[in-house]
Parts: structure tokens; C-alpha cells; sequence
């Protein structure tokens, strides 16, 4: 008996290493595509493959009540750390990225940046669809999102389910690493990992 006891312990702490290495793998393989092309705050085109920079990439929908404007506030107060450090805009840049490209057309982007005295820069770019693609530019997003594991489902009464993490990605738009959204974002642990990076 003990040694049947002793066996399913050691199947199920061998499944469990290999689900975790399974993760680990899977994220540290992450990587946007290149080919990419989306619209932003000024419905200009935006192609991942172009900025050789260092991305924070935040995925949100303007309409969420908690998470998302949440992380946004939160990577406000990041971006004036990195500026007092001379890197926002340099080394760094901030990418947002709606997952309702229906509603959050480049104006009400500009809105949601407005809201958060958001400055209408290249630093941080806010992307969604061309409105006249719209549906092409939707799978485009999902495929943004996907490549970088984050999920996410509209239910039918437009309050999004979705992962809540954002991603450091490198010049070459491949994972780093992720932090959590909304309260559990912790500014100075992304600031320093950044900061590592830029080092």
C-alpha cells in the first residue's frame, strides 16, 4: 500500500513539473509577429516589425469598469519614473492595445488617453482596427494576443473576459516577461526589470 502511495505521489509531482515546464517553455517562446499592421490613436498604421524598442504592451477595452483603467493609472506613474530616468521614449515604449476594435475606434482611443492625461505621442501608441477593415484587423488582434498567451472573450453584453497581465517584450517583439493588471500591477518591480533590460 505504501508503495502504491508512494508511486501516485511521485506520477503527480512529475505531472505538475511538467505542466509547469510546459508554461515556462511556452511564454519564454513568445513572440509578436512581425507582420503585423494595426492603427492608432491617429489612424495611422502601426507594424510591430518597425521599432526596434523595448515594448510594455497593455491589451484593455475602454468600457472596462475595473482592471483595465486601473492598469492604465498605474502605467502612468511608470511612464514618469522612466522619464525622470531618460529612458521613456528611448529604450522603452508603452503599446496599447484594445480588444474591441468596434467600439474603441481611434477617437474614443484618444479620449481614454485624454482621461488619463495621456500625452498623444510615439512613446505610447494606442492601437485598434481600421474601421474600413475592420474584421481583418480584429483577427489581428486576437493574433497580437495570442502569441502572447493572453485570452480573452466578449460574452455577448460587451464587458470582456479576459487574462489579466501585461508583457515586456523585447526589440525583437519576444517575450520577457508578465506582470499582473490592475491593483496587484507593481510599479517599481516593472520599473526595475526595465531597467535590467535597458542595462
Amino acid at each position: 500500500m505504501k508503495k502504491i502511495y508512494l508511486i501516485c505521489s511521485l506520477a503527480v509531482f512529475l505531472l505538475i513539473t511538467a505542466g509547469i515546464s510546459f508554461f515556462l517553455i511556452r511564454d519564454a517562446s513568445a513572440k509578436v509577429p512581425v507582420n503585423i499592421t494595426l492603427v492608432n490613436q491617429n489612424g495611422e498604421t502601426f507594424n510591430f516589425g518597425e521599432d526596434k524598442k523595448l515594448k510594455l504592451v497593455e491589451f484593455i477595452y475602454t468600457n472596462c469598469p475595473d482592471i483595465c483603467p486601473t492598469t492604465t493609472q498605474k502605467m502612468v506613474q511608470l511612464k514618469n519614473d522612466l522619464e525622470k530616468s531618460n529612458v521613456f521614449g528611448k529604450e522603452i515604449e508603452f503599446v496599447t492595445i484594445t480588444i474591441d476594435p468596434y467600439r474603441d475606434t481611434p477617437g474614443v482611443l484618444q479620449k481614454y488617453m485624454n482621461a488619463f492625461e495621456i500625452p498623444n505621442s510615439d512613446n505610447w501608441i494606442f492601437l485598434t482596427g481600421d474601421p474600413e477593415n475592420i474584421k481583418a484587423d480584429q483577427k489581428k488582434i486576437r493574433e497580437v494576443a495570442e502569441s502572447l498567451q493572453f485570452q480573452y472573450k466578449d460574452p455577448g453584453n460587451g464587458q470582456f473576459v479576459h487574462t489579466s497581465f501585461t508583457y515586456l517584450i523585447d526589440e525583437n517583439n519576444k517575450y520577457i516577461s508578465k506582470f499582473p493588471m490592475g491593483e496587484e500591477f507593481n510599479k517599481q518591480e516593472v520599473y526595475e526589470e526595465i531597467m535590467d533590460e535597458i542595462k
